[in-house]
């Protein structure tokens, strides 16, 4: 059951932040500042579908990985707390502030800053959430091709 839950939930996780990513890159590039504040407001909402999420994929990766040894898996065991923690104290703490900022009409100065870091800090999730997920097909085509043997 664990194998399944687990690449559900990350790739809903890296979907999910890879959707906030490109619809706020889009709507800065091209929109409105209402269609923006609309952007970040429904951010703010998935994030009811990504915090979820990304604990099942914690949670369950933790579960699944705990003797292994290999280097995928100690690497996957690396990035996933830079993940967390990037996510808990910067993703979402700027998605809230830049949700209130521009709901309330206030595009200054700290509203851009907070914006770039975010968009930083978003694909810097993203890269380790892809590279997680090719280590995890890499190492389940490995046991799959072992159990054939």
């Amino acid at each position: 059951m664990l194998r399944t839950i687990h690449p559900i939930a990350g790739v809903i996780g890296f979907l999910t932040i890879f959707a906030f990513w490109t619809a706020t890159f889009y709507s800065e590039l091209f929109l409105t500042h209402e269609a923006v504040a609309a952007v970040k407001s429904m951010i703010v909402r998935g994030l009811f579908i990504l915090v979820p999420a990304m604990v099942i994929v914690g949670a369950t990766g933790m579960s699944l990985g705990r003797r292994r040894k290999d280097a995928p898996a100690l690497a996957k065991k690396k990035r996933m707390p830079v993940i967390a923690m990037n996510g808990m104290l910067i993703l979402v703490p700027a998605a809230i502030y830049l949700s209130a900022k521009a709901n309330a009409g206030s595009f200054d100065t700290s509203f851009y800053v907070v914006q770039v870091v975010e968009l930083i800090a978003g694909a810097t999730n993203l890269t380790l959430m892809g590279l997680s997920i090719r280590d995890g097909r890499a190492m389940t085509a490995r046991k799959r091709s072992a159990q054939k043997n």
